[in-house]
């Protein structure tokens, strides 16, 4: 009898300590994740528990299927939101207050994913050699660019998002015309990150370069990146006309969270004034919420437009882009 009772009373507490915490599975890194985790359990008193990775969350959470403890998963782009919904491990969220912090554009129709933060893909330009630009991303592909763009390779996320844009505003066709255009104009075969395009353009290997604006920010910031960084400008493209291509990063519930009320308050809290402006200060990108501004320094590269396509879209032409830079092999 008193075996019965003591194991009766571990398992309720065991349920009521799961009740107050949340199991985070998270692509974003650790020193931009824990301060925000932390300041939400000393303000709701809702602990956290994180699994951290570089790959491979899509497929444990698929394995782990009912058994996982996931409640809320981040991710670091478009793609791999689209994929989790995709893959059917995902859940809506029904929630006022995320429905007033995040623009619709950079939310599900559907409840199903949101955005946190916003990062731009912009041009670099060499300081000495080209100077500030006015440039659009159908530029790239014109005779004047010959030999002259440094880029990662086509298939990385941010790319085929790029992609993806550039077929919701063109056509599939046109799309394509226009990536064969960028591959015969680039200075070298794709390789590398966005920093290596940016240390690319700063080194003379080429004149301009593609890259996420986050990826500068930090470059300026590490003292042995910035002499590299300083000899590029970082320009927006299509102000003229429909403005720079926006990616995000983003949370979702998991299919089969234990605690979707906990995870809930946990999205909420990151789509809050108070973690948008950690965001903004520890990895210059962009804050999702529009009442909280950017970091001093990502303030300082201006003011631009931003394409107003929803975000939802390059999900929806994502495996066209990738169709599409197999045709053209454009990464080799």
């Amino acid at each position: 009898m008193l075996r019965t009772l003591t194991a009766a009373l571990f398992a309720l507490t065991s349920t009521v300590a799961a009740a107050q915490t949340v199991t985070v599975y998270s692509y974003r890194q650790p020193f931009l994740v824990e301060p925000m985790l932390e300041m939400f359990t000393e303000q709701t008193g809702i602990k956290t528990q994180v699994v951290f990775a570089q790959t491979g969350l899509e497929e444990r959470l698929n394995r782990e299927g009912r058994l996982s403890p996931a409640d809320v998963v981040l991710t670091t782009d478009i793609s791999r939101l689209a994929t989790l919904v995709e893959m059917g491990l995902t859940q809506p969220v029904e929630s006022e207050v995320l429905s007033q912090n995040i623009p619709s554009q950079y939310r599900a129709p559907d409840n199903q994913w949101f955005a946190l933060t916003l990062r731009t893909r912009n041009v670099y330009s060499a300081k000495d050699r080209v100077g500030p630009v006015d440039v659009s991303y159908e530029d790239l592909a014109t005779p004047a660019f010959k030999g002259k763009i440094c880029m990662r390779s086509g298939k990385n996320a941010y790319n085929v998002a790029l992609i993806a844009s550039m077929i919701a505003h063109h056509g599939e066709a046109d799309a394509k015309t226009w990536l064969e255009g960028v591959k015969a104009n680039l200075a070298r075969k794709p390789q590398g990150n966005d920093r290596a395009q940016i240390t690319a353009v700063a080194e003379g290997v080429c004149d301009y370069a593609i890259g996420n604006s986050y990826y500068f920010g930090k470059m300026l910031e590490d003292p042995k990146q910035a002499p590299y960084a300083e000899k590029v400008v970082i320009n927006f493209p299509n102000q003229a006309d429909r403005g720079t291509h926006v990616n995000v990063s983003g949370a979702v519930m998991a299919k089969h969270a234990k605690n979707v009320e906990g995870g809930k308050a946990l999205m909420e809290f990151l789509s809050g004034k108070q973690a948008q402006g950690v965001y903004a200060q520890l990895n210059s990108e962009y804050p999702v919420h529009p009442e909280v501004a950017p970091s001093e320094m990502v303030a300082s590269w201006g003011e631009f437009k931003a394409d107003t396509l929803p975000v939802q879209e390059l999900a929806v032409y994502h495996a066209t882009a990738m169709k599409l830079l197999d045709e053209v092999r454009f990464d080799l």
